[in-house]
C-alpha cells in the first residue's frame, strides 16, 4: 500500500469550501461523503500515513452500517479484514465466552489508508505531514474561516467556507480557549497499545480477548497480517506506579485469568493523552468538530470507531448548508445532533466502565454473565446496535 502522493510545499489554491483538519476515520469519510458531492475539500494532517496507532482495531456494527451508509461497504473486506465473532471476557480469574455481532478486525494502519484513499478517489485534495491551526472568527456570517498551515518551513493561510475539526483526542487546532475548550473528566484512564508477533498468543481470529483488572482492562485481537494488536486503559496513577505498560498489563491479564504475553517488555508501546474528555462547545462560527475531538469515553468492544463515522455522517447535511449560507442555528443543530447520534450511544459506556471500576460488582455480573450467555450477549448487542442518521443524496 503507497503513501497518498504529497504536494508541493503547500502549493495549493487559497480559497476553499471545506477545510478538514485530521484525517482519521471521522475526517477521512467527511471528505469523501463532502467530495462526492462536488464540493472543493481540502483535508490537511499532521502525520505521514501509513501509519499505526493506539486503538483496539475492531470495528463494531456500527461502524460497518456507517460505512455501508457512505457507500464503502466493501472498503474493510478489500483490505482483508476478519470477521469479529467472539469476546472472551476475563474478570477476577473467571474468562466466558460471549457471542458478538456481526463486527470486523482491521489495523488503523490499513483502514485509515483507504478512508485517505477513498476521499483522494472522490476528489478530495490531501496534504499530509502539515499542521493545521483555525484562525481567529472573523465577524459577520459571511466572513470566511481561516486555517493556518505549516509544512516544514513553509507556511501559508487558506480560507473555507466550513471547517471541521477532527484531528483526535490531543488535538492543537484551535488556539483560542475562549472559543473552544477541552476538559479532561475524573479518573480518566490512559490508553496504551503495542503490536506483538503473531506467535505471541494462541489466539484464533476473530475472537477478542478482553482482560479487567482493579487498574485497568487489556484488549487483544489478531489483526488481517496476523499480529497480535493490544489495545489498554490503564489507571493514571497505577501507570506511574506499577512499573510502565509493559508489566501494568502482565498483571491485568493475569488478574483476569488469562495467560502471560512474551514480548511485552521489548514491544514498542504507545501511550495517548487522557481518554475520557468533553468539549464544549462543539460548533462555532463556520466550525463543526467531530470524532474524538468533540469528546470522547473509554470504549469497549469497538463503539469508539462507530462513533466517530456516525459523527461525519450526522455532519453532512449541516456543512452542505453551512457551505451556500452560514448562519447561528447550525451551531445549535450541530449539539443536538451529536448528542442523539453520539452522546447517547457513549452513555452506555460510560456507566460499563463505572462497573467495571468495582471488582465485586463486576465479578457478580460476569458469574451471571456466564451463566447466562445470551443476556450477556444481548447486553453487548445493545452496545453495539447499528442507526444511523438520514444523509443528504
Amino acid at each position: 500500500m503507497q503513501p497518498t502522493p504529497e504536494l508541493g510545499p503547500l502549493h495549493i489554491s487559497p480559497c476553499w469550501d471545506v477545510v478538514v483538519v485530521g484525517a482519521g476515520p471521522a475526517g477521512a469519510l467527511a471528505a469523501h461523503g463532502l467530495a462526492s458531492r462536488g464540493v472543493r475539500v481540502l483535508l490537511v494532517e499532521q502525520r505521514l500515513f501509513p501509519r499505526w496507532k493506539v486503538c483496539g482495531a475492531c470495528l463494531s456494527p456500527q461502524a460497518l452500517a456507517a460505512l455501508e451508509a457512505a457507500g464503502l461497504a466493501d472498503l474493510v473486506t478489500d483490505q482483508g479484514g476478519l470477521s469479529l465473532e467472539r469476546l472472551q471476557l476475563g474478570v477476577a480469574g473467571l474468562v466466558s465466552p460471549i457471542a458478538l455481532g456481526a463486527g470486523r478486525v482491521l489495523s488503523r494502519s490499513r483502514l485509515d489508508q483507504a478512508l485517505l484513499e477513498a476521499a483522494v478517489a472522490a476528489g478530495t485534495t490531501v496534504l499530509t505531514g502539515t499542521r493545521a491551526v483555525l484562525g481567529a472568527a472573523a465577524t459577520g456570517l459571511e466572513a470566511d474561516r481561516e486555517v493556518l498551515l505549516q509544512k516544514g518551513t513553509a507556511r501559508r493561510s487558506v480560507s473555507a467556507k466550513v471547517v471541521l475539526i477532527a484531528a483526535g483526542l490531543s488535538h492543537r487546532a484551535i488556539d483560542d480557549e475562549a472559543e473552544i475548550s477541552t476538559s479532561i473528566e475524573p479518573h480518566s484512564r490512559i490508553g496504551a497499545g503495542c503490536v506483538l508477533p503473531g506467535e505471541a498468543a494462541a489466539l484464533p481470529p476473530g475472537v477478542l480477548q478482553m482482560a479487567v483488572g482493579r487498574s485497568g482492562y487489556v484488549g487483544l485481537v489478531r489483526t488481517e497480517s496476523g499480529e497480535i494488536n493490544l489495545a489498554c486503559a490503564f489507571d493514571r496513577p497505577m501507570l506511574r506506579s506499577g512499573g510502565g505498560a509493559a508489566l501494568l498489563c502482565q498483571n491485568i491479564l493475569a488478574e483476569a485469568g488469562f495467560a502471560p504475553l512474551p514480548g511485552l517488555k521489548e514491544a514498542a508501546w504507545q501511550l495517548t493523552a487522557a481518554l475520557s474528555r468533553r468539549t464544549i462547545p462543539l460548533a462555532g462560527h463556520r466550525l463543526l468538530l467531530l470524532g474524538d475531538a468533540a469528546g470522547y469515553v473509554e470504549p469497549f468492544t469497538g463503539e469508539g470507531m462507530g462513533w466517530a463515522l456516525t459523527s461525519s455522517l450526522a455532519a453532512l447535511p449541516l456543512v452542505l448548508r453551512g457551505r451556500e449560507q452560514w448562519d447561528g442555528a447550525i451551531e445549535t443543530e450541530w449539539r443536538h445532533l451529536h448528542r442523539r447520534w453520539v452522546k447517547q450511544r457513549q452513555r452506555s459506556c460510560q456507566v460499563l466502565a463505572v462497573v467495571l471500576r468495582q471488582p465485586r460488582i463486576s465479578w457478580g455480573l460476569h458469574r451471571l454473565a456466564g451463566s447466562f450467555p445470551s443476556a450477556a450477549s444481548s447486553m453487548i448487542g445493545h452496545l453495539q446496535r447499528p442507526a444511523l442518521p438520514c444523509s443528504t443524496a
